[in-house]
């Protein structure tokens, strides 16, 4: 019942600052504001790509009032689009899973998932716009990625058939890809479950559980990325040491606490059961 990832959503101290930074970096553009009773919170959404970026900035006490005084700025939610959101929302009371609703979105708190706060909107089409085409990929971290996985499949409705397996040595988990879409799109939560406790994923989980970890983007053109990070002086890493990299890691410190990767177009395919399709 997904059709795409939408949306990331996260706690920031001033959200203001944190349009600008997402413009400066992605090439993304304010599309509104608001405010959210729900979550008590006032927003600042911006778009890159056909994604949308929601800025929290506490307006009270709250769910993100609360994710900010414990671990700092950084992801809040992963949002997710459907078709037919009554009909999703009758799945969920249905597996007994607790939802809210606010302004036509439900919001699934992460105690009735496997930790990751989850917003789930009406799929809206949208023009692409700045230096991403989307938002592909969320990683949950998770106890068990076999048993996450039938659990995201029985509540959101996805054909797990379609998922794909997925391990690495390098950063320490094993896990599964639940691809929504594929091979027409790159969408899906992977769930990781660690491996190797001693590297960065390993000691997030640590303290924090089972939560979300990162986000993946895609762009046609990873070099423009590139350079403007460095053009602000911030940090990030190659996916390798060329000097040219397909793929890249901004660090949290440049993005008010997300740790976002970036790929180039069709690449991630090599890790997500296609790899015919990861040419350029």
């Amino acid at each position: 019942m997904l059709t795409r990832l939408d949306r990331m959503l996260l706690a920031v101290r001033d959200r203001e600052a944190a349009a600008d930074t997402f413009c400066d970096v992605l090439g993304a553009e304010r599309v509104r504001e608001d405010t959210s009773p729900l979550l008590a919170a006032r927003r600042t959404v911006v778009q890159a790509g056909i994604s949308e970026f929601e800025l929290l900035e506490p307006a009270g006490e709250g769910p993100v009032a609360a994710q900010l005084e414990r671990w700092g700025e950084g992801i809040f939610a992963a949002g997710f689009a459907t078709a037919d959101v009554p009909a999703l929302a009758a799945r969920l009371s249905e597996r007994g899973i607790e939802h809210s609703e606010e302004n036509g979105r439900l919001f699934i708190a992460a105690g009735q998932t496997r930790g990751m706060n989850t917003v789930i909107s009406p799929d809206e089409p949208r023009s692409p716009v700045g230096l991403i085409r989307y938002v592909y990929e969320v990683t949950n971290i998770v106890d068990d990625h076999e048993s996450a996985a039938a659990f995201y499949a029985d509540a959101f409705g996805l054909d797990a058939s379609r998922f794909s397996p997925i391990h690495s040595e390098r950063y320490g988990y094993t896990g599964t890809l639940t691809l929504l879409n594929p091979p027409q799109q790159l969408d899906r939560i992977e769930l990781t479950q660690i491996t190797e406790p001693s590297l960065a994923m390993g000691r997030y989980y640590a303290r924090r559980g089972q939560s979300v970890y990162m986000c993946y983007v895609e762009t046609d053109d990873v070099q423009a990325v590139q350079r403007r990070l460095e053009a602000r002086g911030d940090r990030y890493a190659g996916r390798s040491d060329d000097p040219n990299p397909e793929g890249l890691f901004i660090h949290p410190t440049a993005l008010h606490g997300m740790l976002m990767g970036v790929s180039r177009t069709n690449l991630a395919w090599a890790w997500s059961g296609h790899p015919e399709l990861a040419k350029r």
